[in-house]
């Protein structure tokens, strides 16, 4: 383990001294403003910005470039005007591009799409001043629309939808977008008096063409542009009174469910009623109310073959509780979770069968001071598993201009059953957390947390740490996590129990100005050493992760060549995808050769070929993930996987393979249909998913989903199928 840290260490220092000049720079001392101008003529959302009030709005158009190559000319100009009325905000905004619609960039019309992907402009405002809370807002050339909730500039709520308009026209000049953003949907103080408002606001464009980022203010290439202390004050607006305002969303749905083993075939079918109300009490406060939920929209988690010693994380698909997910302690790492909310409404474990949830609540307050919030939900008992009610309490005290200390209570009872012969069960768990920002580039996060389970008479204790510096030049950090035996919680998750783990590490940050071809180059190292936490003194694991080339060219392309010298001792009972490894110390090097082409055009690939030895004996692993986009409204997607196992274990060979196939058809941002099927050989599974919606009305959708799971294993032939109709309908008073 000295050699490993000492190697590190060495590693750190030597990336540390490389960077010079990390070009991160403090925010203004005196905000830039951005003035917005008052309409008392109506704006037609067309994406035309032909009305005379836009005539006279100022123009915003002095962007800073991020990306490529921080500073310097700007290829791709933005022009941003803001207007206002009794109801809305309106953003205007005209993103030039030279060679027209022929330039533009787009994978599909998918809602909530992923940065990176598409060329976009959006807007983040800070309607509060908190500083640390950002409403963010954006649109692509074809009128997609993301809107997300950040936290502190980089944790992200990705759950979080709200009603708002877009739409965008493209010229042979480039392309208009026009926003209309409704006061009721943000959140805002009181005016007092003559006093002006002000809000924070940052801008950005991606032109994905050339990779190049432009944000107003000038916010540094090593942050997200949601880092609001950078922000820019918006003036000029005369807002409404905030007032409690309460949207509705009820839903009906018809279900049919199928099923078909070797005994006995069953069908039935259900008419279910249900649906979501959310209360803004005032700016800072809202309730969240859920009754007879439904999930049928979700996306279904994707199967995988796992050959590691590691629970596997899967991350939550569902609306209700990806809204506000970023309050809770731990929610932005996957190894310690006190509270995870996967472990609601479902039958036991994380791959179970989905069980009812009869109601649900949700109180969140935020303000520049404080966060409290609190979630309780009743899950209904099946035949398979008891009723169940789960709580969770969260407050968090901001102090300083970026640091935050927390603590956060998880409750879950387990309701006795008497047809299954079950006791009833308490289990809680009590987290200290926080965040300390010293300095703009420089993270401090911690977590301190215990379990008490009333079943087996356990408490444990988990906790982690992490410290890590980010600048244009320069990555480096530490985390250390320590899980016991003995912790459980029963709301949450842990990647493994009885382990200590350090990871540290770093790279350095290379842009080239003088070869245009390479736009950067990331080499570095990583620590993984693992030892027992009951026993320290024993070892478990130790990887070092070294990747010497690390490179992005200048189309996005980008390749990485790694290898990984890994030493391991298995000292407990192992046996992954069923073949058993023998108790031992092994050592092995895998290595890793990854490249994917420009993800923006029609048709892109990643390919990687993971191969090496792998405890005894051997390994080869082949990924392929290809798209085909003819056009924005069509997209297919294909991914394959292979494991070649060779006299691994007990002398057992292996062939594993996964495929996926996946299409979206889209007459427009509103209207899609999306396919999905897998087939994975280990199990001989195969999964279909198919879901057509209608966004009929702003939030307000018509479903139709088919899903179909089928196991051919001649010894356990299994098939369920059903078929899912659903009409939700939002309504904002």
């Amino acid at each position: 383990m000295k050699l490993l840290i000492i190697f590190t260490l060495g590693m750190t220092l030597a990336i540390r001294l490389l960077a010079q000049d990390d070009q991160n720079f403090p925010p203004s001392e005196v905000p830039v403003e951005i003035k917005a101008i008052k309409t008392d003529k109506k704006i037609s959302v067309d994406g035309k910005l032909n009305e005379a009030q836009w005539e006279k709005a100022p123009v915003v158009s002095d962007f800073f470039r991020t990306e490529p190559r921080q500073g310097g000319a700007i290829r791709y100009k933005t022009k941003v005007k803001f207007l206002f009325d009794d109801k809305y905000l309106y953003v205007g905004a005209f993103c030039i591009d030279s060679v027209g619609k022929r330039g533009i960039r787009m994978q599909d019309l998918r809602r909530d799409f992923e940065w990176g992907e598409n060329d976009l402009f959006g807007i983040a405002l800070d309607p509060q001043n908190l500083k640390q809370y950002a409403q963010a807002f954006q649109t692509t050339p074809y009128a997609t629309q993301r809107d997300f909730q950040n936290f502190n500039g980089n944790s992200y709520d990705n759950g979080w939808n709200t009603l708002w308009r877009v739409r965008t026209q493209r010229t042979e000049e480039g392309y208009t977008a026009e926003f209309a953003i409704p006061f009721k949907t943000l959140r805002y103080d009181k005016p007092e008096g003559d006093h002006p408002v002000e809000w924070g606001v940052t801008l950005v464009r991606y032109a994905r063409r050339d990779i190049e980022v432009s944000t107003f203010p000038a916010i540094p290439q090593s942050f997200t542009p949601y880092r609001m202390t950078y922000a820019a004050k918006l003036k000029g607006i005369e807002v409404p009174a905030p007032s409690a305002n309460i949207r509705i969303e009820p839903y009906t749905l018809y279900q049919y469910d199928y099923m078909e083993n070797a005994d006995n075939t069953t069908g039935e079918g259900n008419l279910k009623l249900g649906g979501d109300v959310k209360w803004a009490i005032n700016p800072y406060s809202i309730l969240d109310l859920t009754f007879n939920t439904d999930f049928a929209q979700a996306d279904l988690d994707r199967a995988v073959n796992n050959l590691e010693r590691f629970n596997i994380f899967f991350p939550e698909q569902r609306q209700f509780f990806l809204e506000n997910s970023g309050v809770w302690a731990g929610g932005k790492q996957q190894s310690i979770r006190p509270f995870f909310s996967r472990r609601i409404g479902l039958e036991g474990s994380f791959n179970a069968a989905p069980a009812p949830i009869d109601v649900g609540t949700r109180f969140t307050q935020r303000n520049d001071k404080q966060a409290i919030a609190g979630l309780f939900v009743r899950q209904r008992e099946t035949d398979n598993s008891a009723a169940s009610n789960f709580a969770v309490a969260r407050y968090l005290r901001n102090y300083g201009k970026e640091n935050n200390v927390g603590i956060m209570v998880t409750h879950r009872f387990d309701e006795a059953s008497s047809r299954m012969d079950l006791m009833s069960n308490n289990n809680t768990t009590i987290t200290l957390d926080g965040q300390i920002r010293p300095k703009s580039q420089l993270d401090i996060q911690y977590l301190l947390t215990t379990s008490i389970d009333e079943g087996t008479g356990e408490t444990g204790y988990a906790g982690r740490i992490f410290a890590g510096n980010t600048s244009n030049q320069i990555y480096y950090g530490w985390v250390t996590e320590f899980t016991d035996a003995n912790y459980n919680p029963a709301m949450g998750f842990v990647r493994q129990t009885n382990v200590i783990r350090h990871n540290p590490g770093g790279y350095y940050i290379w842009r080239p100005k003088k070869v245009d071809w390479i736009r950067r180059w990331d080499p570095g190292v990583f620590v993984n050493f693992q030892q027992d936490a009951a026993s320290p003194q024993t070892f478990q694991q130790a990887s070092l992760y070294i990747f010497p080339v690390y490179t992005w060219f200048k189309d996005d392309s980008f390749l990485e060549l790694s290898f990984t010298p890994t030493w391991q001792n298995i000292n407990f009972d192992f046996a992954p995808l069923g073949i058993q490894i023998e108790e031992g110390n092994y050592y092995y090097t895998r290595y890793l050769i990854r490249y994917n082409t420009d993800l923006s055009k029609k048709w892109s690939a990643d390919v990687r070929f993971n191969f090496g030895k792998f405890y005894n004996g051997k390994r080869n692993t082949f990924e392929f993930s290809g798209r085909f986009v003819p056009i924005p409204h069509i997209a297919i997607t294909l991914d394959y996987e292979h494991n070649d196992l060779q006299k691994v274990g007990i002398e057992e060979d292996l062939s594993t393979d996964l495929y996926s196939i996946g299409t979206r058809f889209a007459l427009n941002p509103r209207i899609q249909l999306s396919t999905f099927y897998q087939y994975n050989s280990f199990d001989q599974q195969g999964r279909w998913n198919i879901r057509a919606s209608w966004e009929y009305l702003p939030l307000s959708f018509l479903y139709v989903v088919f899903n179909d799971s089928q196991l051919s294993n001649e010894l356990d032939p299994f098939r369920e199928q059903q078929f899912i109709s659903k009409i939700s309908l939002v309504k904002q008073f």
